[in-house]
């Protein structure tokens, strides 16, 4: 029978396309040895988006096969937050998920099924089946080091972290970070969300192995604390392959528009080279209007030419997801009257979605106000793009810190606390410092050789092919 490697997807753009991508890099190098089957939820996260992303990939790349659950209704999960929804949802699909695996095997023989940290329900789904099973973590050796540690921070109090504002913790082998600053999921006791990533933390060291999406070289501390054993005192670490940067490729757009109009990538063309600052900040990535003001009063005020994507505003000032950020809006509603008018020809403002890698690597971007989602991350270190560090969500606060302590290619926006509100001013400042300070020109310097510690990782005795052919290895 035809051998398989079966790859299970969290719901969300961010999550599919790096499981893609690493489908990809199996099929690169084994593909006269495997097929790749990934498996999706459907009724979660869902976007027009992720449809087109899904139906591309097929085409492109037949060797890959989607196997798309059957439709779960949202109906009873209203009342939780965005993260606890996603892990009820999870839960409820582990039928779907067993009889996929059991489909799957009647046809081909599955070497190794590997799952989506958020998708740890099915965990147990190896052992019946008696695959070999492994975690992919779709962020980096930071934020891995920090949830495989997390049952340690969780025994050293009784409190929600939301309720610690004068609390440090310090995790092995990262910087220092405020307990405010936790991913925004495990900030409260009280969120069935913060007992779910417990879990998972705690299902982590039982896998065969841990697929990870960065590379040598980009955090060698967290890598040399995992790897040392410190983020799993109690018991031992298991194998982690680093087989990163895993980021996706220009013919796996992730548009959910047509792209009717690319005056933004001419006008990139046309500006002298390292002179734009880009602001992008993710698929779910969204501020409230009084925010987006003082966005547009700090670009204004910098006097750099930028491109900057809107997404449809929040309701709220705290909340920095929107559930339909790809919703239509008007656009001039959201911006200080005249904003268009004067900075034309200096600036551009664009609704939605761009193809972000594909801008990072235009010659005139010089720096990159993200969010610190990790696949933006490893777009801009690919590209050699020094960042302006805006987290929102998720584990994005520690993804922040590591950029600017360790890994110094960004500098980081000062953040109100309670709100995280940063006023125009403050976004002014940032920018100019990237753009235009001595510390701004180190940072690109840095930036370039990431840029070629990243290719250098990908080639063909790099340590992520390496780490590949391990893995490989493992399951056979």
């Amino acid at each position: 029978m035809q051998e398989t490697i079966v790859l299970y997807a969290a719901p969300g753009m961010g999550h599919i396309i790096a499981m893609v991508e690493l489908g990809k890099l199996i099929l690169h190098h084994y593909s006269h040895r495997f097929s790749i089957t990934i498996l999706l939820t459907k009724g979660f996260l869902d976007t027009p988006a992720v449809s087109t992303y899904i139906q591309h990939v097929s085409q492109s790349n037949p060797s890959i096969c989607f196997h798309q659950f059957p439709f779960l209704s949202l109906q009873n999960f209203q009342s939780l937050s965005i993260a606890a929804t996603g892990g009820e949802f999870i839960r409820q699909n582990l039928p779907n998920a067993r009889d996929s695996l059991r489909q799957i095997s009647e046809t081909s023989t599955v070497r190794a099924f590997v799952i989506d940290l958020f998708c740890t329900s099915a965990l147990c789904l190896g052992e019946e089946f008696r695959i070999p099973t492994f975690y992919f973590f779709t962020s980096g050796a930071a934020a891995l080091a920090a949830f495989l540690y997390l049952p340690k921070i969780h025994e050293q109090t009784d409190k929600s972290f939301k309720d610690l504002a004068d609390t440090v913790f310090r995790f092995p082998g990262l910087p220092p970070l405020r307990a405010t600053h936790m991913p925004e999921p495990i900030l409260d006791r009280d969120d069935p969300a913060y007992w779910d990533f417990l879990e998972n933390s705690i299902n982590l060291p039982k896998a065969n192995g841990i697929v990870t999406n960065t590379f040598d070289g980009l955090e060698p501390i967290s890598m040399k604390a995992i790897a040392d054993g410190l983020c799993v005192p109690d018991g031992p670490t298991p194998p982690v392959y680093y087989v990163g940067p895993l980021i996706a490729s220009p013919d796996g757009r992730s548009g959910g528009e047509e792209e009717e109009n690319l005056d933004y990538m001419s006008w990139l063309d046309e500006q002298p080279s390292r002179s734009v600052v880009f602001l992008c900040f993710g698929s779910r990535g969204s501020f409230s209007e009084l925010q987006l003001k003082d966005i547009a009063k700090g670009l204004e005020k910098s006097g750099q030419r930028f491109l900057w994507v809107v997404k449809k505003p929040t309701m709220d000032e705290k909340s920095k997801q929107n559930r339909e950020s790809y919703g239509d809006f008007d656009l001039g509603n959201v911006l200080p009257g005249g904003f268009a008018v004067r900075n034309r020809g200096r600036g551009m403002v664009v609704k939605s979605w761009v193809p972000q890698a594909e801008i990072l690597k235009k010659e005139s971007v010089g720096g990159f106000v993200t969010h610190c989602g990790w696949n933006s991350v490893l777009e801009s270190v690919v590209a050699g793009v020094p960042m302006v560090a805006w987290p929102l969500y998720a584990e994005q606060h520690l993804n922040r810190n590591v950029l600017v302590e360790d890994i110094a290619v960004a500098v980081a926006v000062e953040q109100r606390e309670g709100d995280g509100f940063v006023s125009g001013d403050e976004l002014e400042k940032r920018v100019r410092e990237l753009m235009e300070s001595e510390k701004g020109r180190e940072l690109r310097e840095r930036s370039k050789k990431m840029k070629e510690m990243a290719l250098g990782a990908l080639g063909e005795f790099g340590s992520s092919t390496l780490a590949l052919k391990r893995f490989i290895a493992a399951i056979e």
